[in-house]
């Protein structure tokens, strides 16, 4: 498989790579927070006291957990410490610029009130909210755009959904009905009913047959024609493409628009036993790295059973969006830059301007550029005093730094001709 899977463009079937101009806001975006949230944070990756491996949103699946137990979760479902405006807030915060909440994950449950099934947060739970509709309120007074993943496929709840071979006989199912007479119903009422969704984040396309991810394509764009449809709708049909799972491709991939969707820690529904946290300086590596080869991050928080937002998270999200603040010119409405393939740095480009991001701080100071014909240097961030010089070694670039590396996660140097 390759490192961007589930979609690569189709001549004819939209503009040319990086022309379609609905996607300009996404290109300028950059960074994105999703979510993953359900009932499953109420297990939180244990099942009858075992630890059930594999991440926390699929627990029902690795324990093949029958419904009629599994169901039983929706009546604890009381996330008392859910708050929209703080999600809305911590995004702002860490320089994301659209969330992506899990309207219907694999398991089947809602997270908005819907008129297909009382199996959703609204009619099956004690808290008896639209999670979906604070969140859409709440990202709109915030200036943060929202999207929405839904399960198109799989759906362990469902009849005649895909995935689920302990209950059900698949030889019995009809998924063609399923897709007709519930998804498309479904995605039509979150596309109808909580204003502008600025995307659709459908995934594991798995039996889904072209006509039918065509017909999706198609209903989308007929009910909101500038909301967007990653590629993960199955049969190389996509406004965009989409990486692995917490996957950065090793080369340059800015032929097409891609975004790369990433885990802060190992899983994306919560689990209380994964404390394996990235560091912030690595997530925001990954973040540069990403976009230095014309790529998104989406990056992941796992609310927990009562709605909070783990602290490791709000940690390195806020640890992200200081860095940003500081740095965000080089991230934000950027090209991948001249120079690609270095272990050591990467760059970014906009107009005649190139940002080096300088990963590993040489131990001298001295960052030799090849073949770069730049006439100034200088820190992007304006507070560094550290001294600074930019010389020229036949058609080398040598920029001159201390000893130390001026930021402890990544250094920016903006390079001007």
């Amino acid at each position: 498989m390759t490192e961007i899977e589930y979609f690569k463009p189709e001549r004819g079937q939209r503009p040319g790579a990086n022309e379609d101009p609905r996607l300009d806001w996404w290109r300028e975006a950059k960074f994105g927070m999703f979510i993953h949230w359900g009932v499953y944070s109420i297990p939180a990756g244990v099942w009858k006291g075992e630890h059930i491996p594999g991440i926390g949103e699929w627990i029902m699946l690795r324990a093949e957990i029958p419904i009629a137990e599994y169901e039983k979760l929706a009546p604890q479902f009381n996330p008392v410490k859910y708050d929209a405006d703080q999600i809305a807030k911590l995004a702002k915060a860490a320089g994301q610029k659209y969330i992506v909440l899990t309207s219907k994950h694999h398991d089947g449950f809602c997270l908005y009130g819907s008129s297909e099934t009382d199996y959703n947060i609204v009619d099956g739970t004690p808290f008896g909210r639209d999670v979906l509709g604070e969140l859409a309120d709440a990202c709109a007074r915030e200036g943060i755009k929202l999207g929405l993943y839904y399960s198109q496929t799989q759906d362990w709840h469902h009849p005649d959904g895909f995935g689920n071979t302990w209950d059900f006989n698949e030889d019995e199912q009809n998924f063609g009905d399923y897709i007709d007479n519930y998804v498309k119903p479904q995605v039509r009422e979150i596309l109808t009913n909580y204003g502008p969704i600025c995307l659709i984040w459908f995934d594991t396309p798995r039996i889904i047959e072209r006509h039918q991810s065509q017909e999706l394509l198609d209903l989308v764009h007929s009910i909101q024609p500038d909301c967007l449809v990653c590629g993960r709708l199955g049969n190389q049909l996509g406004d965009y493409a989409t990486a692995q799972d917490n996957a950065i491709p090793p080369d340059l991939q800015a032929e097409i628009d891609w975004e790369t969707p990433a885990t802060i820690n190992d899983t994306w529904g919560f689990k209380a036993h994964d404390h394996n946290w990235k560091s912030t300086t690595q997530l925001i590596q990954n973040l540069v790295d990403i976009v230095s080869k014309g790529g998104n991050y989406l990056l992941n928080i796992g609310p927990d059973a009562e709605g909070a937002i783990p602290e490791p998270s709000i940690e390195r999200l806020q640890a992200m969006g200081a860095w940003l603040d500081v740095n965000g010119d080089s991230i934000y409405g950027t090209q991948p830059g001249p120079i690609q393939g270095e272990a050591a740095y990467r760059t970014t480009q906009k107009g005649d301007t190139v940002y080096l991001h300088v990963f590993d701080w040489p131990a001298d100071g001295r960052i030799v550029l090849p073949d770069l014909d730049m006439s100034s240097a200088t820190w992007l961030d304006a507070s560094c005093d550290a001294a600074f010089s930019l010389s020229r070694e036949d058609r080398a670039l040598v920029l001159q730094g201390p000893a130390e590396a001026p930021d402890e996660n990544v250094t920016v140097i903006k390079l001007e001709r």
